[in-house]
């Protein structure tokens, strides 16, 4: 794997579902049949440097890029993705009914994987994302007579990944977790308060006093501070035929 130029985390994620697999053999009593102490020098496995990984992100400059050398649904998950910080399993399993009246928040209760639907990721997961007036009214044309999942195939299914993936690499080779890089990198810039971003990020809570708090719960101001933050880029708005219209306003 090394040979293949694949990176220490990639090499070790995959090691890992090796572990697994050996461990889930078990008797009927339970206990492993091939019970066994692995020796990560002695297989040579990388460690994995958290400073040197690779993360990459992208720009407001490159944002803008993508939104307009994409067709409508595609900018409209690409905006979705950057403006809430949503994982790609969780904005493809969006239904309509998953938003308030007003697309003003909107609810995370599943996933999807390989084309079926799942729990989300973690139990933090499961929440509510409060987003910015400008991308709720685009949300609320959008939906509009959508009765099945938001980004679906002609047959409404669910968008593959790998489909959509390619549909982002026509115009910049990055991973959908850049989009999520974004927002959290932009959260911070705009000094949301901490409860809110791990909560709108489905982050779990790091002390004792972020389960002691109980902002999440003040509706008020989750939205007042989702106004506050903004988006960090400019909308991209286009009409069922695709012709690209640049919102002039930038929201920030």
């Amino acid at each position: 794997m090394s040979g293949a130029g694949l990176a220490a985390k990639t090499i070790v994620n995959y090691v890992q579902v090796v572990k697994l697999v050996v461990a889930s053999a078990v008797n009927d009593e339970g206990e492993q049949i091939y019970p066994r102490k692995w020796n990560h020098d002695f297989i040579q496995l990388p460690v994995v440097d958290r400073e040197k990984q690779h993360r990459p992100t992208v720009t407001e400059a490159e944002l803008g890029e993508i939104l307009r050398g994409v067709k409508t649904k595609y900018a409209m998950l690409f905006s979705l993705l950057a403006g809430t910080g949503l994982r790609i399993g969780e904005a493809l399993a969006l239904r309509a009914t998953d938003f308030g009246p007003d697309c003003r928040v909107l609810h995370v209760r599943r996933s999807i994987w390989r084309g079926q639907e799942q729990q989300p990721k973690t139990s933090n997961a499961v929440r509510v994302v409060d987003i910015h007036e400008t991308l709720a009214r685009a949300l609320m044309t959008y939906v509009a007579g959508v009765s099945g999942y938001l980004f679906a195939t002609k047959q409404g299914k669910s968008l593959q990944q790998r489909n959509v993936l390619r549909v982002l690499h026509s115009v910049k080779r990055v991973g959908f977790h850049a989009f999520r890089r974004f927002r959290l990198t932009w959260l911070r810039k705009n000094s949301a308060p901490k409860d809110l971003e791990r909560f709108w990020m489905g982050h779990a809570a790091e002390e004792v006093g972020d389960l002691y708090s109980k902002l999440k719960d003040d509706v008020a101001f989750r939205q007042e501070w989702a106004e506050r933050i903004g988006l960090g880029f400019e909308l991209v708005h286009k009409s069922p035929q695709n012709a690209a219209a640049i919102d002039a306003a930038k929201v920030a």
